[in-house]
């Protein structure tokens, strides 16, 4: 997979994937954005919740008990001094019309077995750089 992030102006940055639809990045006014738009650590938990949430939908209904109603509250907890990396998150599923077993099963299963971007968070990073005139 490859993503493009395009600087726009300010904080302001475009993310460009390979589906075709953008999402738009901006800071705080406090540290120099325009808060126009998400912070790239809320995209990181919206993504994790998305993954998730994805991953538990598709279960449930293979378990035959589809949910009514569904959706996901995520805390997380971040460290105090830069770079701020979160260091703890918690997701609190709820769904309507769905046996708590099945839920915890999905959920479990998303967690241990499934979610990409939660088994991402602990990737290797690496870069490189290239100067351009």
């Amino acid at each position: 997979m490859r993503v493009k992030v395009v600087w726009q102006e300010g904080l302001r940055f475009l993310g460009l994937p390979p589906s075709g639809h953008a999402v738009l990045m901006d800071g705080a006014k406090e540290v120099g954005g325009e808060d126009s738009a998400p912070r790239p650590t809320e995209l990181l938990l919206m993504a994790l919740g998305g993954c998730t949430g994805m991953d538990v939908v598709s279960i449930l209904k293979k378990m035959r008990t589809p949910p009514r109603r569904f959706w996901i509250e995520i805390t997380a907890e971040r460290e105090e001094a830069h770079p701020r990396a979160v260091k703890r998150v918690h997701l609190a599923y709820f769904a309507e019309g769905v046996p708590e077993e099945n839920l915890k099963r999905a959920a479990e299963l998303s967690k241990e077995r499934y979610c990409s971007v939660a088994h991402s968070l602990s990737a290797e990073l690496t870069f490189s750089v290239q100067a351009l005139p």
